[in-house]
């Protein structure tokens, strides 16, 4: 793993605006849902939450789980269990892995609430749950299904939340939505990981760097979807005006004359990814 930092140089202010609202706000928190992308099960976890939301209940919740290589991410699931997590993994196309997570919840409530209503305090008292997580690893869409229709704007772009929310999901829980959290400084991987799942926005690190990174990534470690998907059979940094070529041309991206338009390349490239058009991929690799 390369150590390096890489300062990303994006850190709007509604961030640490979030991360004080937060910490405001915890005390009213029976439980957290941390949302992850199951593809990238370090890269997306937010490295600092303990420091908002202390001891509080929590879930961590593998998001796009259908988007993923099963086995490598299990890996990361069978350790943050090992280290005490409750893993819940959403696939948002299954109706019964939502009813599990709501199940899950009022699980983990069972004994606060047996003491509440021993003390006559349980009457209409909701579960309170704050929903967290990077930008764009579906938080928002997460709620929409919980909540059975569409009560937060969604889109595949970091950023489309910007406020803390409270929704209700039903007559026990409802929750705090809150924009999507990152931190200042990035390990190499972790912020070229962050990128070609677009957590962070595209204009943050050159784009034909990260492009180069996905299809490094997916040669060393996915060769037969790199071929599959492009009819690339090999590649490294010297092949990749030659790669784009390939592609370009295989996906008609082309312009007057019949040159290769490179920035559709670019954004065909991306799009397969972040859309899942290239999936059973887990850029995150456990030890």
């Amino acid at each position: 793993m390369n150590e390096n930092k890489t300062n990303i140089n994006w850190y709007p202010g509604h961030m640490a605006k979030t991360k004080r609202l937060i910490s405001e706000n915890i005390n009213l928190i029976d439980v957290v849902y941390e949302v992850v992308d199951a593809r990238m099960p370090k890269s997306s976890k937010i490295i600092d939450i303990d420091n908002y939301i202390g001891n509080k209940r929590r879930i961590l919740i593998m998001n796009k789980y259908d988007l993923c290589d099963k086995v490598e991410t299990d890996k990361w699931i069978k350790y943050y269990e090992s280290i005490g997590y409750v893993v819940v993994k959403t696939n948002l196309t299954e109706e019964k892995r939502l009813t599990y997570l709501v199940s899950k919840t009022k699980e983990l409530m069972t004994d606060e609430f047996t003491k509440m209503e021993e003390k006559n305090m349980r009457a209409t008292r909701k579960i309170r749950v704050l929903v967290v997580g990077v930008p764009n690893v579906g938080k928002s869409t997460l709620i929409n299904r919980l909540v059975g229709r569409k009560i937060v704007n969604t889109g595949n772009k970091p950023g489309v939340t910007k406020n803390l929310d409270w929704i209700r999901v039903d007559k026990d829980i409802e929750l705090l939505d809150s924009p999507g959290i990152l931190w200042p400084k990035f390990d190499d991987d972790t912020a070229y990981n962050l990128a070609s799942l677009t957590a962070i926005k595209e204009e943050v690190l050159p784009i034909n760097q990260v492009i180069n990174y996905i299809l490094n990534t997916l040669y060393k470690l996915y060769p037969k979807k790199l071929e599959e998907r492009y009819g690339i059979t090999s590649y490294n940094d010297d092949l990749f005006v030659e790669t784009l070529d390939i592609i370009g041309k295989k996906r008609g991206c082309l312009i007057k004359g019949g040159d290769i338009d490179y920035d559709k390349v670019f954004n065909v490239i991306l799009n397969d990814i972040k859309n899942g058009y290239i999936k059973e991929i887990t850029l995150d690799r456990y030890k």
